[in-house]
């Protein structure tokens, strides 16, 4: 294997990681987005309905490497931090199910930078 492959195996790896994560973060949109719909019907909270469009939207500018995602899913994650205190206070055991998730997401998330903004070379003119 020449030392161009070698070198562009980490690249590839953090690409695809980033088009799973992508997949992912619009599964759960979408399954947030069904649910909180159908919650908005009986009355509830409108937060799963956002929650899951926020999402959807991060899994589409992922899967399309941009750096916006990660404004788009950090944006979501403060606001579930706002809510999760609006609606629970300072109850820990309460932000457990609120919070820990959408934190591991925005791990995730968060390490798709190198991945997204790697800058592809410029096209030579011939």
């Amino acid at each position: 294997m020449s030392t161009s492959t070698n070198s562009s195996m980490p690249q590839r790896a953090g690409k695809i990681a980033v088009i799973v994560l992508a997949a992912v973060l619009a599964v759960i949109g979408a399954i947030l987005l069904g649910g909180g719909a159908y919650l908005i019907i009986l009355g509830g909270s409108w937060y799963y309905a956002l929650a899951g469009i926020a999402l959807i939207a991060s899994g589409v500018l992922l899967f399309r490497f941009s750096v916006v995602a990660v404004a788009v899913y950090t944006a979501l994650w403060l606001a579930t931090l706002f809510w999760t205190l609006w609606e629970v206070q300072f109850d820990w055991w309460a932000w457990v199910p609120r919070m820990v998730a959408p934190s591991v997401l925005l791990i995730l998330v968060l390490l798709c930078l190198p991945a997204i903004t790697t800058r592809r070379p410029a096209a030579r003119s011939v």
